[in-house]
């Protein structure tokens, strides 16, 4: 997949600038989205955001970290507190709010869910175009007075999860560790979702989950969450302790030992 940087604005170019050194990405001005060559996706920079965006004339819709409006800010408030599935699965309930490291980051949606019921979530994301997205949709945000309190329990860092976990010391491991991996779909319909087709564009699948899950359970304090769409299989190593079950999704629970205990 052929990716580049562009800018659409005079006043967007430093920062597309910027962010095509940081990326090692060529840089296009005003790029033409309804031509799919030479580039398969643009980093688009309008607007002072920046969006993953496919292009060709059947191209899906652009993708981008919002944490201000759309699903995310109707989930917020409107999704059910600490009664939703990924409340249930991170075991928090009166008095409990676990520490999370969110391994496997992606656009920031299930963090920002966990951090607005009260947790403190450090999160990774090793492609360095994922993470450029994230980083602006964070940066976007601040500003927002209802949604601060929340960011400022969220903290984003460059890194791959396995390795992170693999250097973790002893004194610095979370309450939970929380991960999402890619991995091959199956069933057709799983891939409608635009980002989750620009994603695999882009980065593929964690073919690592095996060692990510291994390295996981040594550092995580009392529990590692794992997601999976419903019907996909555990990932390969030891059998989860539970799960929580939804419609599309669910929650594979490895507890170590019981949330707040000593």
């Amino acid at each position: 997949m052929t990716l580049a940087v562009g800018w659409v604005n005079a006043e967007d170019e430093a920062r597309a600038a910027a962010l095509a050194q940081q990326l090692q990405l060529p840089l296009v001005a005003q790029p033409n989205l309804n031509q799919a060559e030479p580039w398969g996706q643009v980093l688009l920079v309008s607007g002072g955001e920046v969006s993953l965006c496919a292009t060709g004339r059947k191209r899906p819709g652009p993708v981008k970290a919002d944490f201000t409006g759309g699903a995310v800010a109707h989930r917020r408030q409107f999704g059910g507190g600490t009664g939703q599935l990924i409340a249930k699965a991170c075991g928090i309930k009166a008095g409990i709010r676990p520490s999370i490291l969110d391994a496997t980051a992606g656009l920031g949606r299930d963090a920002f869910v966990l951090a607005s019921l009260g947790c403190r979530v450090h999160m990774l994301e090793r492609s360095p175009v994922v993470h450029a997205l994230l980083a602006a949709g964070l940066e976007q945000a601040h500003g927002d007075a209802e949604l601060d309190e929340i960011l400022q329990r969220m903290s984003l860092e460059q890194a791959d999860g396995r390795r992170w976990l693999e250097q973790c010391p002893a004194d610095q491991a979370p309450d939970l560790v929380y991960l999402d991996p890619m991995f091959p779909h199956t069933d057709k319909k799983a891939l409608v979702k635009k980002e989750m087709l620009a994603f695999r564009e882009l980065v593929g699948y964690d073919s690592d989950d095996r060692e990510l899950l291994a390295a996981a359970l040594k550092v995580a304090r009392y529990r590692v969450v794992v997601k999976r769409a419903r019907k996909a299989p555990t990932i390969e190593g030891p059998a989860p302790t539970y799960t929580v079950d939804g419609k599309s999704s669910r929650y594979d629970i490895y507890a170590l030992k019981a949330l707040g205990s000593d």
